[in-house]
């Protein structure tokens, strides 16, 4: 008896297991929301049992095929014209109904963080065009990609289709984003964005295998990291040097000794403190190239008119890592030297008179600080007090250097495996391309890199010399003739050159930079430009003049 059910148990689940093998499986490219390339054949492509009958229903055809024994199935629709929204049905042994699909034009928008810079990010800049924005005919398809050294990924971890609107603003990327809406005005297009891109991220971790053997120092280093091994060794060798560090000045910050008086306790005697200019680097002042923790105070007066109301503190940027504190409150925290310091102040916590402001100041390694040229203040509505001049300073340790952990960003191949390889299928109108950052500091060999990269994506697509944009880097650092690097010039002017390669087109931002911030907050002329060099290059437009919106920012 025991016996007889035990195999209808495992007869049981066998079928369970079986059914769901079956089950057509679709790529995360391919779901509601998504935009169909117009005017060429686009395929439509998933996973199933080996033998099984897939039947898809589009715009009134129908189209039949059967997957492989690998378990792969793909058709190619007919030519498209662009429109919709349309419904897609697809039927096997089970049934997907896709919703909300339109035809028109693809891009992918790739790089690193100036790519993935979001329109929320600038949502201070473009307000009112951000808090209006709904324009169901934008679509990003929004993904973060890992790294792969193995193999090829078949699909992306996660991602989704979204339409612009100011509810998505999180997600879609700036530059992509005033690209699309110039293309969607002038066209009358739907336009549909594939946002695959990492922050930091070098070139060669977006090439091929095959490809970056080419460039025989990347490739060795690839084959090291194929080795799961020897990745495993490197991030435990980090994750215990890194805990190691902070468990020091965990240990050492001498603000952290006393809970008793703490030093962001408002009422905290600091005669013995120093006096510093906010803002400004810690090389600058008598602290020198220290690493460690440093604490900065200031009390400023509040008057009757700002308190009771919503409230927001701005510190500009700060190197590396800082905790904020408003009359002994904890207020925010952020664990990256490029993201913008703006917190919310709680309701209530500011005061009439007297207000102490407490900055607790990690620096990693170079230089610890706050960077000039930015927004120091705290503001309520129209009102805004400036929080720049002397600070009472005071170091609660320090420490050695504590040097980067590893990035796999900008291992070669990793990016290309697991940010391009899912998409090589889908159909696209071309490349929009916005990275160098990382990769300025071998300028000369960009050139080669970059041509590379160019011709290995237009080979893995297979759709020939598809249009490919990208985005000239801008002015960054403050020119010092005597002690300036000219990494970048060279690199823009290894940019420069690459426009001799077909069906390329550069957006020149040399003027939309800003040289104390590696992220730059104007997008919208970037991405018009962008779309400038696309009516050319991907739209046969002779270009004539230039309207005002490609140079107002």
């Amino acid at each position: 008896m025991f016996l007889k059910i035990s195999r209808w148990i495992f007869l049981f689940f066998l079928f369970i297991s079986f059914s769901g093998f079956c089950q057509v499986k679709l790529p995360k490219l391919i779901s509601d929301g998504m935009v169909l390339q117009r005017g060429a054949k686009v395929k439509i492509w998933g996973w199933a049992f080996d033998g099984e009958k897939i039947t898809i229903h589009f715009i009134g055809t129908t189209y039949h095929t059967t997957a492989n024994k690998n378990g792969e199935w793909e058709v190619m629709l007919s030519s498209l014209k662009a429109g919709g929204p349309y419904v897609m049905k697809i039927d096997a042994s089970n049934s997907i109904t896709i919703n909300d699909i339109l035809v028109g034009d693809v891009w992918v928008c790739s790089g690193q963080s100036n790519m993935g810079v979001t329109l929320g990010a600038v949502r201070d800049i473009y307000k009112d065009e951000i808090e209006h924005l709904d324009n169901p005919f934008i679509r990003e398809f929004f993904t973060f990609p890992g790294t792969n050294f193995k193999e090829r990924e078949k699909d992306f971890r996660f991602g989704r289709w979204e339409h612009a609107d100011s509810q998505n603003v999180r997600t879609i990327t700036a530059v992509g984003y005033f690209f699309a809406k110039y293309l969607y005005e002038k066209y009358k297009v739907p336009i549909g964005l594939i946002s695959s891109n990492m922050g930091g991220s070098s070139a060669e971790a977006w090439i091929s295998e095959e490809s970056i053997k080419s460039f025989p120092m990347y490739y060795e280093e690839l084959l090291r990291f194929k080795d799961p091994g020897y990745m495993e060794k490197i991030n435990k060798q980090d994750n215990e040097r890194v805990a190691s560090w902070n468990n020091l000045i965990r240990e050492n910050d001498e603000s952290l000794k006393d809970s008793q008086h703490t030093w962001f306790d408002p009422k905290l005697n600091t005669l013995d403190w120093d006096t510093t200019h906010v803002p400004g680097y810690w090389t600058d002042t008598k602290l020198g190239s220290m690493n460690g923790v440093v604490w900065f105070r200031k009390e400023i007066n509040i008057p009757p008119d700002m308190v009771g109301k919503p409230a927001v503190i701005k510190l500009g940027r700060i190197f590396d890592c800082d905790t904020v504190f408003i009359n002994g409150k904890f207020v925010g925290t952020t664990g990256s030297q490029y993201a913008p310091r703006v917190y919310k102040i709680p309701e209530n916590l500011l005061k009439e008179g007297s207000n102490i402001i407490v900055v607790r100041d990690i620096s990693y390694i170079h230089h610890g600080g706050f960077v000039p040229g930015k927004e120091y203040d705290i503001s309520t509505g129209d009102k805004k007090i400036n929080l720049e001049g002397e600070w009472k300073y005071k170091i609660g340790t320090v420490a050695e250097p504590l040097e980067d952990r590893l990035f796999t960003g900008k291992i070669p191949t990793g990016l290309f495996n697991a940010g391009i390889a899912p998409i090589l299928n889908y159909r696209i109108k071309g490349v929009v391309w916005y990275q160098g950052e990382s990769n300025t500091s071998r300028a000369f060999e960009h050139y080669d890199l970059f041509k590379l990269l160019i011709k290995d994506w237009r080979k893995n697509w297979h759709q020939g010399n598809f249009p490919f944009l990208y985005v000239q880097l801008p002015n960054f650092v403050e020119v010092n003739v005597e002690d300036t690097k000219y990494d970048w010039a060279y690199f823009r002017e290894s940019q420069l050159k690459a426009l001799a390669i077909p069906n390329t087109g550069m957006a020149v931002t040399i003027d939309v930079g800003e040289y104390n911030d590696i992220h730059p907050k104007h997008k919208k002329p970037v991405g018009y430009r962008l779309a400038l060099a696309a009516e050319k290059v991907a739209y046969g437009e002779k270009i004539l003049f230039i309207p005002d919106q490609f140079i107002n920012q």
